[in-house]
């Protein structure tokens, strides 16, 4: 049974299937959007995608809490909406202005080998608005995307984004891909479950930088966290000149960190912490992560924000931290804190009172990692006010000073 087609008023394909039709792309070059709505299954290979960014309009801003994003951006690549099962397997994508792939509710996604390039818009601001990559919303489950590349992207390069109280995504997995140059996140986990992020590597996260969501607080990111994210696992990835933070866990809990590398030769002005906790999210806590057995090197901060109870810090190597160098009796640019919390920028693994919201912080070990950096052998592991040091376990770590 054939789907039904029809162009849009701005060119592009739409088809519409239902249950049991198959829609079959292939050695194609497309040069406008290609939406296809239903739940049908849907295999593209080959193809070459390329978009209009220089004539599209600018200057579009995020969408509505409450909005899907595939309500929200013309101009994509390939826009799937509720496809019981989709195949994206050997093609190009470049020069598109939202997204080079949307989807949102898909049952099963693969992609893999695809190369992504030179994709995204600004807002009125001139900053990103976090298109040009590859979006999975609104409870797209079982997917998969490998062994592809991400270059120049002016927004996050693969993510996951659900609406609040919607259905979360996955599970699924992102591994063996390639990050060079992104704006905004390499990846970002939003609002899912059972996510592994495993053997990518990325390159220069957080350029251009003239692009970076400042008003915004789109701070850069290597692996991000958003919503409410369990039982997912980001191991075993590697890292380079992070122009912000390497992990950011915000909404991240009973989940695990292992193995992986970030390394900051140069210096970087969005620079930060190796890995931060946070709790945006009311559903959740910060519990339960186990953090082992990772390096980071060159920190603009210290290594580790920590709040929240029962977690696993062990056996990670922490070295050349808090290259900033913020002072404790004048005040400098880019070294804000929490108020009466100094310490809190300059300390190797920092057990905090507060994120986003509240938290009670104890019930966590912290042992056998390697610390070192500027004035690390006095601020290696430091505790916020009304954080009692004796609620944690610390225990056999090494802190040393050591010059930049």
């Amino acid at each position: 049974m054939l789907a039904v087609c029809s162009f849009s008023a701005f060119g592009g394909e739409v088809i519409s299937c239902v249950a049991g039709q198959e829609v079959l792309r292939e050695g194609m070059t497309l040069t406008s959007e290609l939406r296809i709505d239903g739940p049908c299954r849907v295999t593209l290979r080959k193809l070459t995608v390329r978009g209009n960014r220089a004539g599209a309009p600018q200057g579009q801003a995020l969408p509505p809490s409450d909005r899907r994003f595939a309500d929200h951006y013309s101009g994509n690549g390939i826009l799937l909406v509720g496809s019981a099962e989709a195949v994206i397997e050997d093609s190009t994508f470049s020069e598109i202005a939202g997204f080079a792939v949307l989807a949102s509710g898909v049952g099963k996604l693969r992609i893999a080998r695809c190369q992504f390039s030179d994709s995204g818009s600004r807002n009125l601001k001139g900053r990103n608005n976090t298109t040009g990559g590859v979006l999975l919303e609104d409870g797209t489950a079982n997917f998969v995307v490998e062994d592809s590349s991400f270059a120049r992207i002016l927004g996050n390069a693969l993510w996951t984004h659900s609406r609040y109280n919607h259905v979360r995504n996955g599970p699924g997995v992102m591994r063996r891909n390639t990050f060079v140059e992104i704006a905004r996140d390499a990846v970002q986990v939003g609002h899912a479950f059972g996510v592994d992020v495993v053997e990518n590597r990325m390159e220069r996260i957080g350029y251009p930088q003239d692009a970076i969501d400042v008003e915004g607080g789109g701070t850069p990111v290597g692996v991000d966290t958003a919503g409410n994210v369990d039982g997912s696992n980001y191991s075993r990835n590697v890292m380079a000149e992070i122009n912000g933070k390497c992990f950011d866990l915000d909404g991240f809990h009973h989940g695990a960190l292992v193995g992986n590398t970030c390394v900051n030769k140069g210096e970087h002005a969005f620079g930060h912490f190796g890995i931060v906790m946070n709790n945006t999210n009311p559903d959740m806590q910060s519990v339960g992560i186990r953090i082992e057995g990772n390096r980071f090197e060159g920190m603009r901060f210290g290594g580790i924000f920590v709040i929240g109870s029962g977690h696993l810090i062990r056996g990670n190597t922490l070295t050349r931290l808090h290259t900033a160098h913020c002072s404790e009796a004048v005040v400098q640019p880019g070294c804000t804190h929490f108020e009466g919390e100094p310490d809190l920028l300059r300390t190797g693994i920092y057990f905090g009172r507060r994120a986003e919201r509240a938290a009670v912080t104890r019930g966590n070990r912290v042992e056998g990692n390697t610390i070192s950096g500027w004035r690390m052998d006095k601020k290696c592991i430091g505790f916020a006010p009304g954080v009692n040091s004796k609620d944690n376990l610390v225990t056999g770590n090494v802190c040393r000073h050591a010059d930049h």
